[in-house]
């Protein structure tokens, strides 16, 4: 499986989506590991078994194991963390000044870079709408060096790949033709 048979999957009403997935895929301005894994976390995220097989089969020779598995880890630990912070955020009041008491370890040792992976968490924590958490993490990797052009592939990653998630969900249901 492979980008492409994703592209070939969505409706035709969905060419931009097509075209985005083209572009990004070959887009220069993360470096590969930070493209495959945004890839795959976003794909985690998006919570499509056939799109997350396809990124992962795709993206899985790009990145070490230990590359491959922060990614996953990036998509779940912000799974938990953009729902209790979210949950923060929305109410305040006390909540913001009491610990949160999950364990969270896999930030303070992610195996790969610092950098990646809170570009990781990043895109995941977009797709999941915590802003809480977005905005946590888009300044941890400005302040490491990134720049807003990377930032935004990154965020245009995980949107692109969340809507072809969506949308394959979407065509399945409606029996669209081509849909998995």
């Amino acid at each position: 499986m492979s980008i492409d048979s994703l592209k070939e999957r969505l409706p035709d009403y969905a060419k931009d989506l097509k075209l985005n997935l083209s572009s990004l895929a070959n887009d220069i301005t993360l470096t590969p590991q930070q493209r495959a894994g945004t890839f795959v976390a976003s794909a985690l995220a998006a919570r499509n078994a056939d799109v997350t097989r396809t990124i992962v089969a795709e993206y899985e020779s790009v990145l070490t194991p230990e590359a491959l598995t922060a990614a996953k880890a990036a998509a779940a630990i912000m799974g938990m963390n953009n729902i209790y912070y979210r949950f923060v955020h929305m109410v305040g009041g006390d909540y913001a000044q009491m610990p949160a008491r999950l364990r969270m370890n896999v930030i303070g040792r992610p195996g790969v870079e610092k950098l990646d992976f809170e570009l990781w968490s990043l895109a995941v924590s977009a797709i999941n709408g915590c802003g809480m958490c977005v905005e946590s993490h888009e300044k941890m990797v400005r302040d490491a060096g990134l720049t807003t052009e990377q930032v935004q592939t990154a965020v245009r990653i995980a949107a692109t790949v969340h809507a072809v998630a969506a949308t394959l969900d979407g065509a399945a249901a409606l029996g669209d033709a081509g849909a998995a």
